[in-house]
């Protein structure tokens, strides 16, 4: 594609861009775009957007050493290429990597999902809808990458807009009709999903979580707000309903009313559009009975927990806004079995009743805690860590919770990163001691334990044998933070670690 008709498609009409400079000595071909100036190959198109650790302007060199022929950056600089300057290069990497891909959330039906909690379960659940329903599904989100049969890695809940486009690309070329992203806030803050043409958006809840880069919840909810007050509007939309948004979170409702876009409303009260009218939770599932536009339906889904069933309104709703029949709709729902990492049970011959959650927010682990605890009448023990470089506000947060909720709270490390473990677990602590203020010595935990109490163990393999090792027939241990995620990062390494794979570790030493 020459590079002057990308600019014209891709940034003339947003009026972003003034003409290239030194297109008078030849209109390249562009064989791809890059903002990694390392992955530049000749032909290319460097765009140098600034991250956290560094600023791609630094390394227009190196770009142009690989063979650049042209450069999109924010800078009025000298190098022997093109140069596009523009206000913001992250807006226009996402405008021409939907031009240089061939605008591909416009040949599906795209539905984007933001929310604290729940995006990916319900992704899931929309999937599992999509698919039974007859159609060609993609997924976008936390855990990875899939359509076609086939799963990739996702580093991150929302890929970089130019790393977006392209897999949205592969998609469509392999015959998806039906893509679903999860839609973080870091992505609607950073423009990554500026230039798709999303037709309906879900709002799942707003609770505490990324403080340490929003800086408060305001600025959180700003940010997510975006999906609804600028990227839906801009796109064309193919459904009648637009956003289907949970009325039973404040914030969903402040959403509903200060939208011009058309709404679903999903609840449990019947000022919802779309709610449930009875509900049953055991540690087999949850059935319930839904009041949608369309009719009643019964629904029966193997997830555990009142949470879930919000996630499940939620799905629901997508699916009446996109047309799905309520009979294939409840057969959609039944069939998620589970999502990895979110409230996974990890099967065992001891009678322990043993899951690994992604719960990661002060929300989210009282959210499984009460589902655990609305079903079991005998001991919970909870085995978690915060993670760091992260937000610190929450870290005693979570642990009050875990203590008012748990039987034995064990203290250990998530992603320590950068921070030393021991440094976060005593701020988690200082949740925990005003609640419950028994401490056990984790070596004679072995011995189980008679009072409600808690221990600290930053090895996160040795807490989890603490936890099988301290239960007895009939309990639960939940351990919680990393959910889905095979590796832990301590300092700047990611090193092999998985909590289902220690569980099952652990729980073998009990034989």
């Amino acid at each position: 594609m020459k590079l002057s008709s990308l600019i014209t498609e891709g940034l003339g009409q947003m009026g972003i861009v003034t003409q290239p400079e030194g297109l008078s000595e030849g209109d390249p071909d562009i064989t791809g775009l890059f903002y990694r100036a390392q992955d530049v190959i000749p032909g290319g198109l460097f765009i140098a957007i600034k991250g956290f650790a560094a600023d791609g302007h630094d390394y227009i060199d190196q770009a142009i050493e690989n063979g650049a022929a042209a450069v999109v950056c924010e800078k009025a600089m000298s190098f022997p290429a093109v140069r596009v300057v523009v206000d913001n290069t992250r807006i226009a990497m996402a405008l021409l990597a939907s031009a240089f891909f061939d605008h591909p959330s416009r040949g599906m039906t795209v539905v984007g999902i933001t929310g604290t909690n729940g995006k990916t379960t319900t992704s899931y659940l929309i999937e599992r809808i999509l698919e039974t329903a007859g159609y060609a599904v993609g997924v976008i989100g936390t855990i990875n990458y899939r359509y076609g049969g086939k799963t990739f890695d996702n580093p991150v809940t929302t890929p970089e807009s130019l790393d977006l486009h392209r897999m949205l690309r592969e998609m469509q070329s392999e015959g998806v009709t039906h893509a679903i992203m999860e839609i973080s806030s870091h992505a609607l803050d950073l423009h990554r999903v500026y230039g798709c043409s999303i037709d309906l958006g879900i709002f799942t809840n707003l609770t505490q979580d990324h403080l340490d880069y929003h800086q408060d919840m305001d600025a959180y909810w700003a940010s997510k707000r975006k999906l609804f007050e600028e990227i839906l509007p801009a796109s064309a939309g193919s459904t009648a309903i637009r956003a289907v948004i949970n009325g039973a979170d404040p914030r969903g409702r402040a959403l509903s009313a200060g939208t011009d876009l058309p709404v679903l409303s999903c609840g449990q009260a019947p000022e919802d559009h779309l709610y449930a009218i009875t509900a049953r939770f055991e540690l087999s599932g949850i059935q319930a009975r839904l009041f949608t536009p369309q009719g009643e339906v019964e629904i029966a889904s193997p997830l555990v927990g009142r949470y879930n069933l919000e996630n499940i309104i939620s799905a629901a709703g997508a699916a009446v806004a996109l047309g799905i029949p309520l009979d294939v709709m409840a057969r959609g729902i039944r069939a998620l079995d589970n999502v990895p990492g979110r409230l996974e049970r990890v099967d065992n011959s001891f009678q322990r009743y043993v899951y690994v959650d992604y719960a990661h927010t002060p929300d989210a682990l009282e959210n499984v805690l009460l589902a655990i605890r609305a079903l079991t009448a005998d001991r919970i023990i909870c085995v978690f860590g915060c993670g760091g470089d992260r937000d610190t506000d929450k870290r005693a947060k979570m642990g009050a919770i875990a203590a008012r909720l748990s039987d034995l709270t064990v203290v250990t490390s998530d992603n320590p990163r950068t921070e030393a473990p021991l440094a976060i677990i005593e701020e988690i602590v200082s949740g925990v001691v005003p609640i419950c203020g028994r401490k056990y010595d984790s070596a004679t935990l072995s011995e189980g334990f008679r009072e409600k109490g808690y221990t600290l163990e930053a090895d996160r393999r040795e807490a989890i044998g603490i936890s099988i090792r301290a239960s007895r027939p009939g309990d639960t241990v939940l351990i919680a933070g990393k959910g889905h995620e095979p590796y832990q990062v301590v300092g700047r390494q990611r090193l092999p670690f998985d909590d289902r794979l220690e569980a099952r570790k652990a729980l073998a030493g009990l034989a």
